[in-house]
């Protein structure tokens, strides 16, 4: 497991090989045995894989989400709000365990923040990909992740690099 989250970063650039059936079904079933506070599974998840729906998900928001066009495969990590009131920690979990199964089959990954973000001055982006994608009010999207074969290699954050100022032990001082 350490070696996949060392080897996972923010892939915004793809080939244009497509994502075979098979790694497609286990990013599927990496998603639906993500864990979820009470096995409420409040997730839903939204595969995208239509160039003219990646292109209007690519314009969801006015910055940070335009790579997305280029992805073969789009996972809109979305839950019913009725089942749970951490429905964003479920989806959070949720998407790190696609993004670490995506690393697991040599694919990239960057996640897209959704939730609380503006689509434009009238709009959020939520709003807006609800509207696209045809989701009943209840159904939230709280990210997108866009996956796809890696254009390059990005090498893995330096372990000298890491943040090791933000680990306290059994006390904050």
């Amino acid at each position: 497991m350490i070696e996949l989250i060392r080897k996972r970063r923010s892939i915004r650039k793809f080939t244009t090989e497509k994502i075979s059936s098979e790694s497609i079904d286990i990013l599927i079933e990496a998603a639906l045995r993500s864990p979820s506070s009470h096995g409420s599974n409040p997730w839903e998840f939204i595969l995208v894989d239509n160039s003219d729906l990646l292109n209007s998900l690519s314009e969801s928001k006015p910055s940070g989400s335009v790579f997305l066009k280029n992805a073969p495969l789009a996972v809109v990590v979305c839950a019913d709000s009725t089942k749970s009131d951490v429905w964003v920690e479920d989806c959070s979990i949720a998407a790190i365990i696609i993004q670490l199964a995506a690393v697991s089959l040599d694919l990239g990954s960057c996640w897209i923040q959704i939730r609380n973000r503006p689509h434009n001055a009238e709009k959020t982006a939520e709003t807006y990909i609800q509207e696209l994608l045809a989701l009943p009010e209840h159904i939230k999207v709280a990210s997108i992740i866009a996956i796809g074969h890696p254009a390059g290699t990005k090498p893995p954050v330096p372990a000298e690099t890491l943040l090791h100022d933000r680990i306290k032990y059994n006390r904050w001082a």
